[in-house]
């Protein structure tokens, strides 16, 4: 198993906060030539995805090579079950457990909710994206998780697409005038306007956007602006955004538009429950 040198680096940081100086308490307790074998085990139904961060820190740490006893990116409801098994001085699994496990439980817990608001829409045909919701440095990380929970990836950062918002339009005089702006500069760019109403919509279509962003809309609203747009293009997609949960994302996906996005899957999934234990 092996990770990219962003990857890597970031790893070396997060041993360098969690060890400092070293683990006072093993060195302390545990002599250093004690070898011994660690079992990682998915305690909660979910999608286990970061196993070869896990390995990484590991490695850094100063283990043997990461065993991987379970698939990523597969819904698992046997649980307990063991995930991965690594073996070493016992130092240096200890001095490894917290950052792999605080690596993997988050990424875990993000691919673990993804998976939920896939099975929720499931039948709409309305495809699950993220967005730039994600913690800053970990945003590969985890919009791999979101793929690996069955999402799609939207926008990877300011550079890969042009997304017109409300404040960009406010500073240029309005949703037309900005999208003649981005279609100028980047032609060959593919440009989205955030759309709040129907005059927004209509304004974004006749200035010729590929693609609206249908922000904080009702159900209601939402079948009414895709009518609204099918009744002048077929070609236009559709993105909702805004206020969705697993509640209701059904009754979204239902109202005909192509895309969902939800910060939520990066910024408020809940982490799944993994533990280690060492024998």
């Amino acid at each position: 198993m092996s990770v990219d040198a962003e990857t890597r680096d970031l790893v070396a940081r997060a041993l360098a906060e969690d060890l400092g100086t070293g683990d006072i308490t093993a060195e302390a307790v545990v002599p250093g030539d004690v070898i011994g074998t660690a079992t990682i085990t998915q305690k909660q139904p979910g999608v286990v995805f970061g196993l070869e961060v896990a390995a990484e820190v590991f490695r850094q740490a100063g283990t043997d090579e990461l065993e991987p006893l379970a698939a990523e990116g597969r819904w698992r409801d046997e649980v307990p079950a063991a995930v991965a098994r690594i073996s070493g001085t016992v130092q240096a699994l200890v001095a490894g457990e917290r950052t792999a496990l605080n690596f993997l439980c988050h990424l875990s817990g993000i691919a673990t909710f993804t998976a939920r608001f896939v099975r929720a829409a499931e039948g709409t045909g309305v495809r699950v994206l993220d967005t730039r919701k994600t913690i800053p440095g970990l945003r590969a990380l985890e919009k791999a998780a979101v793929a690996a929970g069955g999402g799609t990836n939207h926008r990877i950062g300011l550079h890969d697409a042009i997304l017109i918002k409300e404040n960009h339009a406010v500073l240029v005089g309005g949703v037309a005038e900005a999208v003649r702006r981005a279609r100028e500069a980047r032609p060959e760019m593919p440009v989205e306007v955030e759309c709040r109403d129907l005059g927004e919509i209509r304004e974004a279509i006749e200035a010729g956007a590929g693609r609206l962003l249908l922000d904080n809309m009702t159900p209601s609203e939402l079948q009414e602006a895709v009518a609204a747009v099918r009744r002048t293009s077929d070609a236009v997609e559709l993105e909702a955004s805004g206020g969705i949960t697993l509640e209701n994302v059904a009754e979204i996906g239902a109202s005909g538009v192509d895309d969902v996005s939800i910060g939520a899957l990066t910024h408020s999934a809940p982490a799944l429950d993994l533990s280690m234990s060492v024998e």
